[in-house]
């Protein structure tokens, strides 16, 4: 959008997202998923989202591709500026196969139909589907759709690529190829919000990093000294 920093590729500001939910522990039947969460995604930069299950990681992905709107608070995105969410099986229609899928969500991210159909050959390569390829969705295990997904995006030129656990699911041979195509996008220009369990894979691949816990940013700075942080919490509240 316009008025953003010319480094800054998206912005977040007092950011909240909250549903209505059955549990009565939850405040008034509303469960606050982000509350005021506010910061910066730099161009070229991979930003890593930590933190454990439930504290909002994969809400702030949907919230910067678009897919969700906040609840209070602005997201601003450059004009232009493309993003790719990479979650398992997200957006394939699990009737058509791998072939048609690909096609499509390569189209969704910007690509021409004719752009999209010329990464298919090294689309179906690269993700190590075989004959899977051509077969629908629907009969694919959660790597398959992973490795799928993955690829389509890797392979497609996005401003801004939105990775959801993708790393953490696969054989360990496809991971590797995956880590390494992902260093030699991040080498580039490629901007990158990564999302993972993974202390190890967070700091070998991310500038900065940012701990979320009960909705809101506990720690921001680089992945070391984030990543440290939390580490000591989860150790301090292990039991």
């Amino acid at each position: 959008m316009n008025n953003l920093d010319d480094k800054v590729m998206l912005e977040l500001q007092d950011v909240s997202h909250n549903y209505h939910a059955k549990k009565a522990s939850f405040d008034h039947g509303i469960h606050h998923v982000l509350d005021s969460v506010s910061l910066k995604l730099y161009r070229g930069e991979t930003l890593g989202v930590v933190g454990k299950n439930g504290c909002g990681k994969t809400t702030i992905l949907r919230l910067m591709a678009g897919i969700l709107d906040p609840t209070e608070g602005t997201i601003r995105r450059r004009s232009n500026a493309s993003a790719a969410l990479l979650s398992i099986g997200l957006g394939f229609k699990p009737n058509l196969s791998g072939r048609s899928n690909a096609t499509l969500s390569a189209m969704l991210q910007g690509a021409t139909q004719k752009q999209a159909e010329s990464l298919l050959e090294e689309i179906k390569a690269f993700s190590d589907l075989g004959d899977s390829f051509e077969e629908p969705v629907k009969t694919y295990s959660s790597g398959m759709r992973s490795r799928l997904g993955f690829t389509t995006a890797l392979m497609t030129d996005v401003a801004i690529l939105l990775i959801d656990e993708v790393l953490a699911v696969g054989d360990a041979q496809f991971r590797g190829k995956a880590e390494a195509a992902l260093r030699d996008r991040i080498a580039g220009d490629q901007t990158v919000v990564f999302v993972s369990h993974s202390a190890p894979q967070v700091a070998s691949v991310c500038d900065r990093a940012i701990w979320l816990n009960d909705g809101k940013i506990a720690d921001e700075g680089s992945a070391k000294s984030v990543l440290s942080s939390y580490r000591t919490y989860v150790k301090s509240n292990a039991g």
